[in-house]
């Protein structure tokens, strides 16, 4: 049986990657609280004591506006962690999967990002992820990098669950409609990292998330429409669709990041599902969460 160290595991994407384990591997979950990435020795030991077929860094400081104003936290977790990690699992000839993210660019280009496109990241945030894509692939070896976007999941805090609250609580409420993505579930993004994982091939960039596209206000208004048919929500707020300009945020963020997931999905042979399928699953998921 192989096995994988998952760090970040107390995470949204970290705990579906517990959750979605195939069965011929046995997850190791790391925490924050358990193992610091950036410390060489932390990692060094957690290592050997696991023995690990794979590493799958899910661990990263997200948080795209508090990172303007905390760029070395943002740098130590977002690429010295990674870069700690890589050099570590090269050492030992173990796989390394690390997970980053589309705001990698800048969203000026208007039409899916591929692997190969030059990045031009617009915030610290940004920044930080690239530079940790790039001690990774400094580091050598056979490295697999996977950057998604729009990630949620009923665990944690993210746009999901707050927009839960916010429509229930709310008679009106504004959301950007000119920055244009694609929601993630956290669990179809975990299954992806198990493919590439067990694909002996897989090394390089590649890109991930649910199918189609839409804005922020398109995103909200299936929550709510969903939600309220599930019976999640009794009642909901008034959706005004505004531009960014209207919303002022400490970090800039891209217009457009849709990501092109052609390579990944000849890699494993699917395609993946809508996003609103998926947010459909993901809601119906924590419905059930909470009724037990």
């Amino acid at each position: 049986m192989s096995k994988a160290l998952v760090c970040g595991a107390g995470g949204q994407l970290g705990q579906e990657l517990v959750l979605t384990c195939p069965e011929q591997c046995q997850a190791i979950p790391m925490t924050r609280s358990m193992l610091d990435i950036a410390d060489p020795t932390q990692v060094a030991k957690a290592l050997d004591d696991a023995e690990p077929t794979w590493v799958i860094n899910a661990a990263a400081f997200t948080a795209v506006d508090a990172a303007e104003s905390e760029p070395e936290l943002a740098h130590y977790v977002n690429a010295k962690g990674p870069e700690v990690l890589a050099l570590q699992c090269r050492e030992r000839n173990i796989r390394f999967l690390h997970v980053s993210t589309d705001f990698v660019f800048d969203g000026t280009q208007g039409h899916p990002y591929a692997p190969y496109t030059e990045p031009n990241p617009l915030g610290v945030y940004g920044r930080s992820k690239l530079d940790g894509e790039s001690a990774v692939v400094a580091a050598g070896g056979s490295p697999v990098i996977l950057r998604t976007g729009w990630v949620y999941s009923r665990h944690g805090g993210n746009f999901v669950k707050t927009m839960l609250r916010l429509i229930a609580e709310r008679e009106q409420l504004s959301v950007v409609e000119d920055q244009i993505g694609t929601p993630t579930w956290a669990r179809g993004l975990a299954l992806a990292c198990w493919g590439l994982a067990d694909h002996g091939d897989a090394s390089g960039i590649y890109h991930w998330s649910d199918a189609g596209a839409c804005s922020w206000y398109d995103f909200a208004a299936a929550i709510r429409d969903i939600a309220l048919e599930l019976g999640l929500l009794r009642q909901a707020a008034t959706l005004l669709p505004i531009p960014a300009s209207q919303y002022p945020t400490p970090a800039q963020r891209p217009a457009y990041s849709v990501l092109d997931k052609t390579l990944t999905r000849n890699l494993l042979g699917h395609s993946g599902h809508h996003w609103t399928s998926q947010l459909r699953a993901m809601l119906i998921d924590l419905q059930q969460k909470e009724k037990q």
